[in-house]
């Protein structure tokens, strides 16, 4: 399974970012899909995800999940962002008992 991530950038405080993240296989075919973010000297945490509509505490309200089933991918729509949304994003794949990550995308909040 691969998982092509993309949409990131230079974005001022307040701004707006789309994500996407297209996978080489159907959405369906996984047991789940979803967002992760890791900034520099932290660990990787969970942004969102598709199946669960979870959401970490700090982007309720400002980010939202959706999908694309017939283009297989799924998006991550942010805003009103916030410097401490700064950081690389990640795409993840459940398949069964295996999980796949994509490349990450680099997000910077800054003015």
């Amino acid at each position: 399974v691969q998982l092509q991530a993309s949409g990131g950038g230079l974005v001022q405080p307040g701004g707006s970012l789309r994500l996407s993240c297209v996978a080489s296989i159907s959405i369906f075919s996984t047991n789940d899909m979803g967002w992760y973010r890791q900034a520099p000297g932290k660990q990787r945490e969970l942004v969102a995800t598709i199946t669960g509509g979870d959401y970490a505490d700090s982007v309720k309200g400002r980010f939202t999940i959706s999908s694309d089933n017939a283009k297989n991918t799924v998006y991550l729509q942010m805003n009103s962002l916030k410097p401490e949304d700064t950081a690389i994003y990640y795409c993840k794949a459940r398949v069964g008992a295996r999980v796949y990550w994509g490349q990450g995308t680099q997000v910077t909040v800054s003015s």
